[in-house]
């Protein structure tokens, strides 16, 4: 039996999409990019599949290529070969009002633009700051459309490519599914453009040697990721515990699918779940202080899954800064050996916290003048340990199954 497919059928067969309630949507600049511009050839059918997947009560962040060929249809010339990186940086700037007008044209509801550059997803604050302007907005049910800020962006600041920023952003608002759409209809075996007889991959469950070495170089002229960036940008994703999906923009007919839970593409399975990735990577990282709880607190914590609020905190050790990991430790009785129950990713700094401990967090503007937040450490940025530390009523205090919540 023949792996070809008959003529006009798509090469890669339908297979289910897992369930997904959040999503990053990358686009292309080939998927963009006119001789005039932008075109909207094939950004209307990706508007559709995020207008459907909204209507269905889920949430899309979109990360956008083409501020560069927007700037060039507005100066009318491509940069000179060899061009130097602020002339590139000046189309972006021309370019960025010009996408984010393109994108607001396919939706009623409002579109945000995010710029970052590697020193925002690299400093902890920072990323802090951006995932939580991100969460805003989802909140808010404006669409956010990111980009990297080129215009300011320099050699050692630089993402790389947008399929790299892709992979941090899903990461950012803890996405369920990365899709990279590109003009190519998934991971072959071979590069199909060249070899007539390459398979198509329709699921990869490990990124191997032997699968990146299936992944080419760049295959258009105004992109600047291949295949190759992609398989990269999915590894990055998948140890953050979030699938990835290799899909081509270009046909209605694939898009259409999607919008039923059905893909012609490759997916690429995480290597553990979004709650095992952040329990796992949270215990490898170094804590930098810690926190001493309540009984009640720790029963919160423990017994709900909840947050952890400034009323249940006792004292901070150590000095640490906002988005450092720090322990938490239950010290139910003076002069108890604290036990550790739990760490996570503190969302203000030692010394704010000493001036929070015990207070309610509705207290928190009036003590330090601004808000981060009512939690000292969010839920989602929160693992709990297997101990089992007594209670103030002499009974255990146990985790509950989903020990790390997504």
């Amino acid at each position: 039996m023949s792996d070809v497919p008959a003529a006009g059928a798509h090469p890669f067969a339908a297979q289910s999409l897992p369930a997904w309630k959040r999503a990053v949507l990358k686009v292309g600049s080939s998927l963009l990019a006119g001789e005039g511009g932008l075109t909207p050839r094939y950004a209307a059918h990706l508007a559709a599949f995020v207008r459907d997947a909204q209507a269905r009560g889920r949430e899309v962040v979109i990360v956008s290529s083409g501020a560069v060929a927007a700037g060039r249809g507005i100066v009318g010339s491509a940069p000179r070969a060899g061009a130097q990186m602020a002339e590139r940086q000046a189309l972006a700037a021309l370019g960025q009002a010009r996408l984010m007008a393109f994108w607001q044209g396919f939706f009623e509801r409002p579109v945000a633009q995010v710029l970052l550059t590697h020193d925002d997803v690299r400093n902890r604050r920072r990323y802090l700051n951006a995932r939580a302007t991100l969460q805003e907005l989802l909140l808010r049910g404006a669409l956010p459309i990111v980009n990297e800020n080129d215009t300011v962006s320099v050699d050692e600041l630089k993402l790389g490519d947008n399929d790299t920023l892709g992979a941090i952003v899903a990461a950012l608002i803890d996405a369920d599914v990365l899709f990279l759409a590109t003009d190519i209809d998934g991971l072959y075996d071979a590069d199909p453009r060249r070899t007539p007889d390459a398979r198509p991959i329709p699921q990869v469950t490990a990124l191997t040697p032997e699968v990146m070495a299936m992944a080419g170089a760049a295959g258009s002229a105004v992109g600047t990721g291949g295949m190759r960036t992609k398989l990269l940008a999915a590894e990055r994703a998948s140890a953050a515990g979030i699938a990835t999906v290799l899909l081509n923009g270009t046909r209605a007919e694939v898009l259409a699918a999607l919008s039923e839970d059905r893909l012609h593409g490759t997916r690429i399975v995480p290597e553990r779940s979004r709650g095992a990735a952040r329990k796992h990577w949270l215990a490898q990282a170094p804590a930098e202080g810690a926190l001493h709880v309540d009984a009640g607190a720790a029963r919160a914590l423990l017994q709900r899954g909840a947050s952890l609020l400034p009323s249940g905190v006792q004292e901070a050790v150590g000095e640490f800064r906002r988005g450092d990991v720090v322990d938490i430790f239950l010290r139910d009785a003076e002069g108890a050996t604290p036990q550790r129950i739990a760490r996570g990713i503190v969302q203000y700094s030692a010394a704010d916290i000493r001036r929070l401990c015990r207070r309610n967090s509705r207290d928190i503007d009036a003590v330090l003048g601004y808000n981060y937040g009512d939690t000292v450490v969010h839920r989602d940025d929160l693992s709990l340990l297997a101990s089992r530390p007594a209670g103030d009523d002499g009974r255990s205090v146990s985790p509950p199954q989903e020990s790390s919540p997504a």
